[in-house]
């Protein structure tokens, strides 16, 4: 008897997409000579841990308890001494395993066809932040700006659209008191995630850059738009005293009614462009856009708002499409949000490392086992499973019991009969094995 036996839909993802020689030669150089574990093997060996709901190294003694499903697994002291090996190794260490995730990314979309991110020939990347807290005194942990103690790091996300979830391209790890709106910052995060896409969209007008009013500065925008990129952005803006003076002056008949995803009309909102002087000094080709809306019930109005209206503001330098849909491309940013639930939820409660090398390697780890997360209902499920979201997964697919009949030269995973979701194990496991081996 088998338990997690539903777990070998991501083991089968990992050899579909080449994702285990892509890691396995990244950490090449540092595989110690005689040494039993391949370094590629135990770092994702970890990953899967991580994707089944463990949140520390030690959890991969689950993967341990079923050598038939994940085959031979590491000792908690061999895995612990990987982790401070590639610590030491620093940068040199995060490269290597970026890189192999980048070659795998394209694969794995390749191998997706019509269901892959790409589809539509644009890809959306969502930068945001995400407050980590710590409840012992571990290095660069600082108070936050939400009076928590702990981490802030910034991550990016490519956006799957209505039909999917997401997957993650950046993470970069910073102190709790790290600010906002940080310009550097988001460069190097937006960085990070070009350098995960396939080539042709680490630049140009395919390739759209969204975040909230965190990316708002004149450096980031102009770093967004200089030319050499030319990549497209929605970008938030924090509502100025000089912006909210041109809103008061818009005339009622400037403001178009904003959308839904359907194209119906959203009820209570409007939008509106800002041009003149106000855009001096931004990136050419640059357009302002402002949203009022009647608050929700029981929502406290700021200051920057007016006429009881709640408003808020972005820029973008796409051209030739109306305002209401620009709007409403910006608003689906929302969607980050559910990418940072999923997270939490998959080794981002908590970083259980002391020092900030190893939760860098940790970061890289959590990313690997949200990739497998986000790959595998790409590949395998339809409908409405391709949303859910890794709880969900866990407890309907991965959980799932099975007895392991080996006959002749074959083995045979038995589900139970009775377990709701069964048909939907088998069904993935029939479209995985489908498609073509790596190489």
């Amino acid at each position: 008897m088998l338990s997690q036996a539903g777990s070998v839909l991501l083991v089968e993802t990992v050899r579909k997409t080449g994702l285990d020689q892509a890691i396995s030669a990244a950490l090449a150089p540092w595989r110690k000579s005689r040494a039993v574990h391949d370094p590629g093997k135990i770092l994702l060996d970890a990953a899967l841990a991580v994707a089944l709901g463990g949140d520390c190294l030690a959890d991969i003694a689950m993967l341990r308890a079923e050598p038939a499903v994940f085959g031979p697994v590491a000792s908690d002291p061999t895995v612990s001494r990987l982790i401070d090996t590639l610590a030491t190794a620093g940068e040199k260490a995060l490269t290597a395993i970026r890189t192999g995730r980048s070659g795998v990314r394209q694969r794995a979309w390749t191998l997706a066809g019509s269901r892959a991110p790409d589809t539509g020939g644009q890809v959306i990347v969502d930068l945001d932040g995400v407050l980590v807290v710590s409840h012992s005194d571990k290095q660069d942990a600082a108070p936050t700006w939400k009076k928590t103690y702990g981490h802030h790091p910034l991550m990016g996300f490519v956006d799957h659209g209505p039909g999917g979830t997401g997957e993650p391209v950046a993470a970069l790890l910073r102190p709790g008191n790290a600010g906002l709106n940080t310009a550097a910052d988001h460069i190097t995060t937006a960085r990070l995630a070009l350098a995960q896409l396939p080539k042709k969209y680490r630049r140009g007008r395919q390739t759209l850059i969204r975040c909230d009013s965190a990316g708002g500065t004149h450096e980031f925008v102009s770093w967004l738009a200089r030319r050499g990129r030319w990549l497209s952005y929605s970008v938030g803006m924090v509502i100025t005293e000089t912006i909210h003076q041109h809103v008061l002056k818009i005339p009622e008949s400037a403001w178009t009614p904003a959308v839904e995803t359907g194209g119906e009309v959203r009820d209570g909102a409007w939008v509106a462009e800002l041009t003149g002087d106000l855009l001096d000094g931004w990136p050419k080709g640059m357009r302002l856009i402002v949203r009022k809306e009647r608050p929700h019930p029981g929502a406290q109005l700021r200051i920057t708002d007016a006429d009881g209206m709640r408003i808020t503001c972005f820029a973008t330098n796409t051209a030739g499409c109306p305002i209401a849909e620009l709007e409403l491309r910006h608003r689906l940013r929302a969607r980050a949000e559910d990418r940072i639930r999923a997270a939490r939820a998959t080794g981002l409660r908590n970083l259980p490392l002391h020092d900030t090398a190893q939760n860098k390697v940790w970061l890289e780890i959590v990313q690997l086992a949200l990739d497998l997360l986000a790959w595998m209902p790409m590949l395998a499920l339809t409908g409405k499973a391709r949303l859910w979201e890794p709880r969900r997964l866990r407890l309907r697919l991965f959980s799932a019991a099975a007895q392991l009949v080996t006959t002749g030269r074959r083995r045979i995973l038995r589900l139970a009969r009775h377990w709701p979701w069964t048909g939907e194990i088998t069904a993935a496991l029939a479209r995985l094995s489908l498609l073509p081996k790596p190489g």
